[in-house]
């Protein structure tokens, strides 16, 4: 089967949320020795939101500005400061591009590497767990803004971090002008290391327990945990992750990524490689808002990681099956219909509506040689559309059993705990309502059960019911390393079945692999 992973996740975000531009209404005391808006950091002083369920401090540098001579480079130390430094306001964005995105470029800045802390509102003597989470994207947009954390801080009793990272050209690029053989790309990988590095070196002075700190990510923010899992330079940085909707294979090899970003960089005027690094690094940065694409998949597009390079010298897949993870706790899991959100985009974007004579040339882009397969085991009579059959081919194959087995192999050699998002009848943005197939459990919909977003109807009673839950659950995780939650069901290790979770009742299913077909997947690896 090919080896292929659907993009342009980035525009999920843009039809699901639009974030505010500021923190919180909440006013910050004055300063005191004790006041509780104000922390010292190691590179200074920090005042931030002090409300009744929460603190917050928000655009905190914890890189140089990557800009200039440090484009293209691995981040540098944050510089320090004098004085208080004001943490009242998120960070600019990233620098991303403006197709799909809501604010039209706003609010976006090539220097960017900024992160918020949010907090319980009050400190105890005992230091707080901490999970810090990357956002999703496909790698080319999106913010760590986004995550609004007040409910999980209160209710969980944890410490969230949410980052920013380059993305796209910026993060990703990997000419082979820009650094020495096998150390280009990943510059966003190693931002998100070095955010790792700030929370071990930083969180205590937030009331945080630097030895007890979840790496935590949704789609592609999930795949960059599958990154870290293997990557040299993250171990010791964590004490768990968590992976969220991420089939872990957006990683290009090296000779790809470079060919890709070679002819990136010749389309920008840049195409001698005596002097591309120097050419590239001179761009004003609204050139390189386009991204660089390293894989096309029928319409979609995805950018990524770089194997095969100092940073990742493995494929999380592959090093993951062989045993070559950290050996931490892992919470991992999927939506029950993640891919019908990609197929209803493609409608809004395009208007286009699928026809039974599409369905080849569907699987074609998708499966390769084995779309005749495909094909024979989803037969479009067994679906009302050509939509959802697609979809729930791609959902079964490029995400559930690839999560089921990344579990399955990590389960050998520690504690994994495996879910699925289940609520079919979940809030949706307003756009996704308007299509002529329901989007179900669909990417993405479970993050709102966790942090507050906007853009969807409010949950209703039971799904609120449902969100208390996957906070109680997601909580404990980071607390102990096991979802074990008082006065919620029981959720064993993996080798005991998945957790379904739903506005019903949540309870553990031994069925996941045959419902979505995962022998059927294994036999064409």
């Amino acid at each position: 089967m090919r080896a292929s992973v659907p993009g342009r996740i980035g525009s999920v975000l843009a039809v699901l949320v639009l974030a505010a531009a500021g923190c919180s209404s909440a006013p910050a005391e004055r300063p005191t020795p004790t006041d509780p808006a104000v922390v010292h950091t190691e590179a200074g002083a920090l005042r931030g939101v002090s409300a009744d369920d929460h603190r917050l401090f928000a655009g905190i540098p914890y890189a140089a500005p990557p800009i200039g001579p440090l484009r293209f480079q691995p981040p540098r130390p944050a510089p320090p400061w004098d004085g208080v430094r004001d943490a009242t306001h998120y960070g600019p964005r990233c620098l991303q591009d403006l197709s799909g995105d809501l604010e039209l470029g706003r609010q976006t800045d090539e220097d960017c590497l900024n992160l918020n802390v949010w907090t319980p509102a009050s400190d105890t003597v005992e230091k707080r767990p901490v999970m810090v989470w990357i956002h999703g994207g496909a790698f080319v947009n999106g913010s760590g803004r986004i995550y609004d954390a007040r409910r999980l801080v209160a209710r969980g009793d944890i410490i969230v971090v949410t980052i920013n990272y380059r993305l796209g050209a910026l993060g990703f690029l990997a000419h082979p002008a820009l650094g020495p053989p096998g150390e280009v790309g990943n510059y966003g990988l190693a931002d998100q290391q070095a955010a790792l590095r700030w929370v071990r070196d930083n969180i205590d002075t937030f009331g945080g327990d630097p030895d007890r700190v979840t790496v935590a990510g949704e789609s592609a923010g999930g795949m960059s945990v599958c990154d870290h899992l293997v990557a040299p330079a993250s171990q010791n940085l964590f004490s768990a992750a968590a992976i969220m909707s991420a089939p872990c294979q957006a990683q290009a090899a090296l000779p790809v990524a470079e060919a890709r970003s070679t002819d990136y960089a010749a389309g920008l005027g840049c195409a001698d490689n005596s002097s591309a690094a120097a050419c590239l690094r001179s761009l004003p940065a609204d050139r390189l808002r386009e991204p660089v694409w390293f894989y096309r998949i029928g319409d979609d597009e995805l950018t990524g990681p770089v194997t095969d390079t100092a940073a990742l010298p493995d494929d999380p897949v592959a090093a993951i099956a062989s045993g070559r993870a950290a050996r931490v706790p892992v919470l991992i899991g999927t939506t029950r219909d993640e891919f019908t959100l990609f197929v209803g985009l493609q409608y809004l974007r395009e208007n286009r509506t699928y026809t039974d004579a599409d369905y080849p040339e569907l699987l074609a882009d998708t499966f390769g040689a084995d779309a005749s397969a495909v094909a024979e085991r989803y037969p479009l009579s067994a679906f009302s559309s050509v939509a959802l059959a697609y979809a729930a081919s791609v959902t079964d194959g490029m995400f559930a059993c690839v999560g089921d087995r990344l579990a399955q192999d990590l389960a050998r050699a520690q504690s994994v705990y495996f879910y699925e998002f289940n609520d079919r009848g979940a809030p949706a943005p307003e756009p996704l309502r308007t299509l002529p197939f329901p989007v179900g459990a669909s990417h993405s919909l479970e993050l709102r059960y966790l942090f507050d977003i906007g853009g969807a109807p409010p949950l209703d009673a039971a799904q609120q019911r449902l969100a208390d839950q996957m906070i109680d659950y997601w909580s404990a995780f980071v607390k102990t390393g096991a979802p074990v939650a008082a006065g919620q069901p029981d959720w064993p290790q993996v080798d005991a079945g998945v957790m379904s979770l739903q506005p019903d009742g949540s309870r553990m299913v031994d069925d996941f692999a045959r419902v979505h077909q995962c022998p059927f997947w294994a036999g064409l690896r």
